[in-house]
This record gives structure tokens, C-alpha cells and sequence, in this order.
């Protein structure tokens, strides 16, 4: 069954500054080595399911519009849909579907995917992806990619599976019986426990005339000015994610609990699980990704976008060091959530105006 993917591109990417700044957001970076930015990844594991170029779709940021039209060459003009601010995934979902529902009709299968994953087994992300796309076409729901959890993250929002709504080849699908918030480490343990929860990827599919009445219903602040004035409603809407706006409060929602190896790339200790394969444990299991002599370091997870430089350590533990232009980035592996808190600091002198 073929999808309309709309990729969501319009992120910041904060947390892995400073190699991610205002005009290179983390979805245009390449971070494993194989030469192409995550934006480029992304699109390329869709456009199997898309057909063409002509039925995929980017929403991104006025600021980095250009930036994707040099990423992605391929993608037709009128595919790219250009916020005027960011307002979280609410209003890009809203108004990405409008936009396609217009073009292919409220019977069309939409999928909504961030620009920032990495997806390890591409047949089966696909075979996973055809099955919620015929879920979606068959039922009215709208159905979300459960990510299996090999771990008890306090990093991911959780999924509870309630009633089975249909069995296929090796996949099964359920109604969505609640969403959690990233929960603690002992809530998480217990959620795994119980087999009956799965990761939120963010990941959405579902027909076009089904989501469109879901936000009308639940979501009429959005729905009603985007209707009205298109994108230059945009000033007057509140920043809201979908999960919230939509996804929390449906009685439509379903999830399909998966396994093809995902990760959110949420900040730098993303390095150490995307390259964990090639890790020599002899190195003392140091992620490195830059020109990096240690010496008596160990878990140091070291980055530099130039190869000219070097990057000495002595006597370090689990840190992340990053090197990019002229700033240098040393932050314990344990509070790398804190880059945005300096962020803050950065914006609000103007002497680092040109850091960020």
C-alpha cells in the first residue's frame, strides 16, 4: 500500500550543540560515518513506501528552508511546506495533513516521521510500516509505531497496549489503552515487566480524513485558524505536541509494537548505542569520532567535525567532548540534558551570538 510520508524537519536539535546550530540543526549532520545527513537517511528509507519523490513531503522552519533544498535536490518545491516559527508537532501535523488531504484526498494514508532517527533493519521498518498503513486504511484509528524496549529508559514516553485489535505475520495491533510521560527508572522497570508497554517513537499513520476530524474535535483552536488563514495563522497559535493536542485524549488511537532496531538520536550518548558495534573494547570502551589519543581515559565519548585536530585526554571518565570551529564542548556523559540550560546563558549575551 503506497504512504504519502511527511518527514518533520523542523527541529533544533539543541542537546547536540555545538556541532548543531540555528542553520545546521542536528537533522542535517551525519553522525555514524556513512556520509549521509539524517535528512538524507530519512528520506531515503521512505521513498520505497513513498513510490517517488512526487508523494514525499518535508515541514521544516523558515530558517533552514534552504538548507533542506541542498539536502534533499530531489524534493519538489511544492512538497516542501515552510513554517514562518516552530509551534511543535500540533500545528505541522495539522497543517502538513490539510496541505496533502488537499492534493490526494481524505482517503489518503499519511505517516508523520521526525528527521532525526536511526532505523537499523530498513525491511523491516517497511514491513512494519505496510501493515499500519493497512490497519489505517481498514479501521478508523490512528495508529502509532510501538518501539519494543531492550532497556528501562527514563529518556523515552511509554506506550500501555490494551485490547488486541488484530494479529498479522509477526505483528500485532493494539488499542492504545494510555500514554506515560518519561516515567523514573523504577516505573520504567516496572512497565517492561509487564510486556504490555512499548517506546512512543513519534512515529504516526493514519488516513487523512480520520486525524482531520480527530484535531476539529479535540484540537478546534489549531484546526479552525489554519483552515481560515493557512500558515499565516501561525503567529497565533500555541506551541502544543500532537501527543498532547491529539494523541492522549483519541479513543481512536492504536499502536503496533516493533522491533528494527530505532533510536531517537536525542543528544551526544546517542554516539555510544549508534556505534556500539565498532567500539574497541581494548580502547577502554572510549566512542570516538574524531582524531583522539587518550591516555588512562575510559567511557570518554569524543567528537570533532575536522580531522586537522587532535584531541588529547588524560585521566578522564565518561565524558562527552566535542570539537566543532571554535568551540570546544566538555560535559559529564551523566548531564549532557543540560546543554539547553547553557544554551539559555549563550542567547542571552550577545558576545555569543555567534556560537549558537
Amino acid at each position: 500500500m503506497t504512504l504519502l510520508p511527511i518527514i518533520l524537519a523542523g527541529g533544533k536539535g539543541e542537546r547536540f550543540w555545538p556541532v548543531s546550530r540555528r542553520k545546521q540543526p542536528k537533522q542535517f549532520l551525519c553522525l555514524d560515518g556513512s556520509g549521509k545527513s539524517l535528512l538524507q537517511a530519512t528520506a531515503e528509507r521512505l521513498l520505497p513506501l513513498a513510490g517517488d519523490w512526487n508523494r514525499l513531503w518535508v515541514i521544516t522552519s523558515d530558517l533552514i528552508a534552504d538548507g533542506v533544498r541542498e539536502q534533499l535536490p530531489e524534493l519538489p518545491e511544492t512538497n516542501l511546506l515552510i513554517e514562518p516559527e516552530g509551534k511543535d508537532t500540533a500545528p505541522a501535523v495539522a497543517w502538513g495533513t490539510i496541505e496533502v488531504s488537499q492534493k490526494y484526498g481524505k482517503e489518503s494514508i499519511i505517516g508523520f516521521f521526525p528527521a532525526d532517527h536511526w532505523i537499523e533493519n530498513q525491511s523491516k521498518f517497511e514491513e512494519t510500516l505496510q501493515t499500519a498503513a493497512e490497519l489505517a486504511s481498514t479501521k478508523e484509528t490512528i495508529v502509532t509505531l510501538g518501539i519494543t524496549p531492550n532497556y528501562p529508559s527514563t529518556g523515552y514516553g511509554y506506550i500501555e497496549q490494551g485490547e488486541l485489535i488484530k494479529e498479522y505475520s509477526d505483528l500485532n495491533a493494539y488499542k492504545v489503552a494510555r500514554f506515560t510521560e518519561k516515567p523514573n527508572r523504577e516505573t520504567a522497570e516496572d512497565f517492561i515487566k509487564t510486556g504490555k508497554f512499548s517506546w512512543n517513537s513519534g512515529m504516526f499513520i493514519f488516513k487523512a480524513g480520520v486525524m482531520l476530524e480527530q484535531l476539529q474535535n479535540l484540537a478546534p483552536e489549531i484546526m479552525n485558524l489554519l483552515l481560515a488563514e493557512g500558515k499565516l495563522a501561525y503567529s497565533k497559535l500555541e506551541k502544543k505536541s500532537i501527543d498532547y493536542a491529539v494523541m492522549e485524549k483519541t479513543q481512536l488511537a492504536a499502536v503496533i509494537p516493533a522491533n528494527f532496531g530505532w533510536d531517537d538520536l536525542g543528544d551526544w550518548n546517542a554516539l555510544e548505542r549508534l556505534v556500539k558495534n565498532k567500539v574497541d573494547e581494548s580502547n577502554n570502551g572510549n566512542v570516538e569520532l574524531a582524531n583522539h589519543l587518550p591516555h588512562d581515559t575510559s567511557g570518554a565519548i569524543v567528537y570533532s567535525s575536522s580531522s586537522d585536530d587532535l584531541v588529547v585526554t588524560i585521566g578522564l571518565e565518561d565524558v562527552v567532548i566535542v570539537r566543532d570551529r571554535h568551540v570546544t564542548l566538555v560535559v559529564n556523559k551523566h548531564r549532557t540534558q543540560e546543554i539547553k540550560k547553557v544554551l539559555q546563558k549563550l542567547k542571552a549575551d550577545p558576545q555569543y551570538e555567534h556560537f549558537l
